[in-house]
């Protein structure tokens, strides 16, 4: 690398803190001139990046934000706090981010430099993060070998365990990770079967791309999010949901775990219909509940009944803490935290 370029990349990498910069501070960094500095910004510029200059004893140069993202330029510690963030991110389904999570992982550790990868698997072997009582978790290491899978369009081979029970080996062509509700789900096409398939990645392991590259094949459905919703939607043995639920649609079914999850059919600006075919009915209650937004229930009749009982558990909860405050006139009482 240049002298020049080296020079613009850690002028790029200092620019990039969120705070102006002087430009003797910036030249005395770089060990250059002011009139150097000036030449510099004027190529960073020229590369599309908006470098802004203000006049002044206050003024200095900063990056503000243009129509682009421009490549980070981050330090070790940077990035390894971000690679762990997305691995906790990417290994639990948090609706509206978990895809975009694991493709910036994907990203960023085919990047990273081996002593890098180190750290961040050694910070992901000695933590364990309390996992949400709804659902399975998934290795984000599964996830971003898939996902760097579908980007390369390469087989990939791995065990999976049925619902069963019995394991077998599988040879696909990963086509999409989608995140439907609380679980992910792997669409690709099984070479073996010769036919498209859906499997759940919790159920997944030791999964390894082979490193053989093959043309993209049409899949069978608008999108993959409508395809695991159809074949689930055929697979499935327990019940039909219809809910109106008073907000937008998209908003309703980004919070719910988008289409794959169900479908929000608008009704005017403001409500929707919601139908989908739930696993578990108490988690879709609780997801209705959380909305935060007034709903009524079509169907099935067992999700009505379970919102009342929690709903009565929910009151007399309230009515008893009620009650227990005025008995202690008021006084308020502590709990006692970890130590």
């Amino acid at each position: 690398m240049s002298e020049t370029s080296a020079r613009l990349l850690n002028l790029l990498s200092l620019l990039q803190t969120p705070r102006e910069w002087p430009g003797r501070e910036l030249a005395a960094r770089l060990r250059v001139t002011t009139r150097t500095i000036r030449r510099d910004v004027e190529r960073l510029r020229d590369l599309g990046y908006p470098v802004h200059a203000t006049m002044g004893a206050e003024g200095g140069y900063r990056l503000a934000a243009g129509t682009a993202m421009p490549p980070l330029l981050l330090d070790d510690e940077e990035a390894v706090a971000i690679a762990v963030g997305l691995r906790s991110t990417a290994g639990h389904t948090i609706v509206g981010i978990e895809e975009a999570s694991v493709r910036a992982l994907a990203k960023l550790e085919q990047v990273l430099p081996a002593r890098l990868r180190r750290r961040v698997g050694t910070l992901g072997t000695a933590t364990v993060p309390m996992p949400a009582a709804d659902g399975p978790t998934v290795d984000p290491e599964h996830l971003t070998v898939l996902a760097a899978a579908i980007a390369n369009h390469e087989r990939v081979r791995f065990r999976y365990r049925a619902g069963a029970g019995e394991l077998s080996r599988r040879l696909v062509e990963p086509h999409r990770l989608v995140a439907a509700g609380r679980r992910w789900y792997l669409v690709a096409f099984d070479n073996d079967r010769d036919d498209w398939r859906i499997f759940r990645v919790d159920r997944l392991s030791e999964p390894f791309a082979t490193g053989v590259r093959t043309p993209p094949r049409t899949l069978p459905a608008d999108d993959a999010g409508a395809y695991v919703r159809e074949r689930m939607r055929g697979l499935t043995t327990g019940y039909r949901a219809v809910v109106t639920v008073h907000g937008p649609a998209g908003e309703v079914a980004a919070r719910l775990g988008g289409p794959a999850a169900g479908e929000a059919t608008p009704l005017d600006a403001g409500s929707c219909r919601w139908h989908s075919t739930p696993d578990s009915l108490e988690w879709l209650a609780m997801r209705l509940t959380l909305l935060g937004l007034e709903f009524t229930v079509h169907e099935p009749a067992e999700l009505s009944t379970y919102l009342r009982a929690l709903g009565g558990r929910a009151l007399r909860a309230a009515e008893s803490a009620g009650a227990a405050d005025a008995g202690d006139g008021g006084d308020g009482g502590g709990t006692a935290g970890p130590h």
